[in-house]
């Protein structure tokens, strides 16, 4: 979608700049700023470099584990329909910790996790669960306190005080978030997109796809809990193996299962 949106940026622009007489402005506007580009991005690379290291030594510290330990109380209510001992509870509060102290690099591929970890929790195939909806709409309006890019974009333009935003930022995220949860909640209960009456829908006109990556969780003492837990992950690589990822993933799937 985004490609073809740039693509028509283009078209107009150049369309405009010929039947105004300008298109002489317009190739030169494009090579003015292909040069801006260019200054721009090597001016990062040094904040950039300092902003992620110093995220990173926060990471390797332990303050991103302690964060999402302290999102548990909160991750209980915001997802009722996942177990609080679920692989993807904590995939999923790591993640919402790492966008938080800005951590980019690292909370993608906690995300991913996390939604492979959440398939497994989905009886249907290609039908999003309440919990997958919600950590989208989180994790895309995202409460951010150290807002790492923004900060090296101002550095790199020379800005007298790059954390005067900080404050403003933080505000406008958690607004997004909250903005986020109600939607996700609000949709969650309509009847039209209540995930029971989807399912019932799909079921009827014989479109419902069953998962065969679904794990029914009923772990409560530690050892279920461990053996539920290995039933996810193995889950979870047969489904990467599956979607044709390689033959790497398929050695490691009968790695898996000999180890269980």
């Amino acid at each position: 979608m985004m490609n073809f949106i740039w693509v028509g940026l283009v078209v107009i622009a150049i369309v405009c700049g010929v039947f105004t007489g300008q298109i002489a402005d317009v190739q030169q506007a494009v090579f003015d700023f292909a040069d801006d580009a260019v200054k721009l991005v090597f001016g990062l690379i040094g904040i950039m470099a300092f902003w992620l290291g110093l995220m990173r030594v926060a990471e390797k510290c332990g303050l991103t584990q302690k964060l999402s330990h302290a999102l548990k109380p909160i991750m209980k209510r915001l997802f009722p329909d996942v177990p609080p001992e679920h692989p993807a509870m904590a995939s999923m509060a790591m993640e919402i910790a790492a966008n938080m102290l800005g951590l980019g690099d690292a909370a993608t591929p906690f995300g991913l996790k996390a939604m492979g970890d959440l398939q497994t929790l989905n009886k249907t195939k290609d039908t999003a669960t309440d919990a997958m909806c919600m950590f989208l709409a989180i994790s895309t309006s995202s409460v951010t306190i150290i807002p790492t890019t923004v900060l090296a974009f101002r550095s790199s333009a020379g800005s007298a005080n790059i954390t005067e935003v900080v404050g403003p930022m933080l505000l406008c995220t958690i607004i997004s978030t909250a903005t986020g949860i109600i939607c996700a909640k609000i949709f969650s209960k309509t009847k039209m997109w209540k995930l029971e009456n989807v399912l019932a829908k799909e079921k009827a006109e014989g479109s419902f796809i069953p998962n065969n990556y679904y794990v029914p969780w009923e772990a409560t003492t530690k050892e279920e809990i461990a053996a539920a837990t290995e039933k996810v992950h193995l889950a979870v690589l047969k489904a990467s193996a599956d979607s044709g990822s390689g033959e790497t993933d398929t050695e490691t799937v009968n790695e898996a299962e000999n180890e269980a």
